[in-house]
């Protein structure tokens, strides 16, 4: 099993899209890769828990965890092989990991944490809640956004992960991200 949620190495930047649900990662993922022509990886727990709820009517359970990490670690792996100069991850199993201390009273996970330990991802860009929330079947915290937003940075702030905040309408965060990851991408081919 462990070997499934290994990260291949890559000759590129990895830049996940982080946080809380309905805040716009997916959309700044798709504008990202749009506008560096390169490859994004989509959120793997959205089919896979659309799949189930739709045929059981049932959303995440805590034994889906593992199997939703796979998923994701499997996308990036294949994906990563060829992206240009840089790779957008519409989450990552740190976001797996995160959810899993929020649902699962007392969630530990030991090859969840050895994992997110050894992967490794040049930034993250952190989404906030400014951006109106998006009734689904699966979105179930409309009204626990700001505890949510806080939830995830204090994750990445604890392993002293490189991230910045970003925020407004999506052309604003656009611009935001673009300015950032120019700069990692200059440094990189420096």
């Amino acid at each position: 099993m462990e070997k499934t949620l290994e990260q291949k190495p890559a000759d590129c930047l990895k830049i996940v899209l982080f946080g809380p649900e309905s805040t716009g990662k997916t959309s700044l993922a798709k504008k990202l890769a749009e506008h560096y022509q390169t490859n994004w990886v989509p959120e793997f727990a959205r089919e896979y828990l659309q799949k189930k709820y739709d045929e059981c009517n049932e959303i995440c359970a805590q034994e889906d965890l593992i199997p939703i990490a796979k998923g994701q670690i499997s996308a990036e792996n294949k994906l990563s092989k060829t992206a240009n100069k840089v790779l957008f991850c519409d989450t990552n199993v740190l976001q797996t990991y995160a959810y899993g201390k929020v649902y699962y009273k007392n969630f530990e996970n030991e090859t969840l944490k050895k994992y997110i330990g050894k992967h490794k991802y040049n930034l993250y860009l952190l989404t906030y809640i400014d951006v109106p929330w998006e009734e689904d079947d699966l979105r179930d915290k409309p009204h626990e956004r700001e505890e949510m937003f806080v939830h995830f940075k204090e994750i990445l702030k604890q392993k002293n992960l490189p991230y910045v905040i970003i925020n407004g309408t999506l052309e604003e965060r656009l611009k935001k991200a673009v300015n950032v990851i120019d700069k990692l991408l200059k440094n990189e081919n420096a």
